[in-house]
């Protein structure tokens, strides 16, 4: 027959601590429930924590021959990967200012000498239990907190879609982009996660189209001068539609649609910035919406060919484009070719 105890893993705690005595009594007390590491001095101790298989608990003396207890609980908690192991102060005397320091530090409780076997399991029991909700609480809220995320994400791509609608007949140059500047960013940067989050908000770089009249929007030929101030206003548009948020999405997606039709030179609209005042992820959807907009038929043109499309954003670098993207978007071209192949117009 099986025992239970042999395959439930049991929880760790590690007992930091010099003085053989009291190393002795803790392992009686802790070692029939739970598994026993020790430390003798701050060294080990960290060692310890440093470890693949993270203590569960710790207790820790606030008197070590090395360096006091304070300090190596100050260490743990102002690490990411040990902050939230809950710390529990084992001291000789009982002196309200101390146990004030340990509290500050982040201690969830504060043991003296002579230690009891009753109120030791006690609190390391509800200490631990109390973590253990704490952990699911915040697996609880990341799981929500990612959910929403990525509701908001699929949020902005359908109206960023919805946009596009109105501009060609598939929707499917916010997908194209949306890519073009992931490969871009990535390459750019090396940031997994900025170039992520350009990605969910690129798609959004013309939702103010929605708000231009069709018969500007959709005219066949050259706009003239007041067809082309109407048009412009696209841009004001779009950061009225999502207007002002604290999430980094949102706030990355007004970035791109205030920007994206800025130039390098100057020479763009809606404030006439230049080089590096015009955001990067801006200067990002500029060569990908370009790029994407010669290489597709729209109603006033028939597609490029790549090879024209890429030579003329080579032509343009340092004018309308961001010399040092210019290469780098060239370098990304056999991905944004496949890109283009899977998400083409219908």
């Amino acid at each position: 027959m099986i025992d239970l105890e042999d395959i439930i893993t049991k929880q760790r705690i590690l007992v930091v601590d010099d003085c053989p005595e009291n190393i002795q009594v803790l392992n009686e007390i802790l070692e029939p429930y739970y598994k026993v590491d020790i430390a003798h001095n701050c060294s080990q101790a960290l060692k310890n924590v440093s470890a693949a298989d993270k203590p569960d608990m710790i207790l820790l003396k606030t008197s070590l021959p090395d360096i006091d207890g304070y300090r190596i609980c100050r260490q743990l908690k102002a690490m990411p990967e040990t902050s939230q192991i809950p710390v529990i102060f084992v001291s000789t005397t009982r002196n309200v200012e101390d146990e004030k320091e340990g509290f500050s530090l982040g201690a969830v409780d504060y043991i003296t000498t002579p230690l009891s076997l009753p109120i030791i399991l006690a609190r390391v029991s509800a200490h631990l239990k109390l973590a253990d909700q704490k952990s699911h609480l915040m697996t609880l809220v990341k799981e929500r907190s990612s959910a929403l995320s990525r509701t908001r994400m699929e949020i902005l791509q359908i109206l960023g879609r919805a946009a596009e609608f109105k501009d060609n007949e598939t929707g499917m140059h916010v997908i194209r982009i949306s890519w073009y500047c992931r490969f871009l960013a990535k390459r750019c940067t090396g940031n997994n996660g900025w170039s992520e989050l350009l990605f969910n908000a690129a798609p959004m770089h013309d939702i103010g189209k929605i708000a231009i009249p069709d018969e500007v929007l959709l005219k066949p030929g050259r706009l003239d001068q007041h067809e082309w101030q109407v048009m412009k206003k696209h841009v004001d548009f779009g950061v009225q539609i999502l207007g002002e948020h604290e999430s980094d999405l949102l706030q990355m997606a007004v970035e791109v649609i205030q920007n994206h039709h800025e130039k390098w030179d100057g020479t763009g609209y809606p404030a006439g910035l230049s080089g590096e005042d015009i955001p990067l992820s801006a200067r990002i959807v500029a060569i990908a919406d370009v790029f994407d907009a010669l290489t597709s038929d729209r109603p006033h043109k028939k597609a490029w060919s790549v090879e024209k499309s890429i030579a003329l954003i080579e032509s343009e670098s340092g004018k309308h484009f961001d010399p040092q993207l210019v290469p780098l978007f060239a370098a990304c071209l056999p991905k944004m070719l496949q890109i283009k192949e899977q998400y083409q117009d219908e």
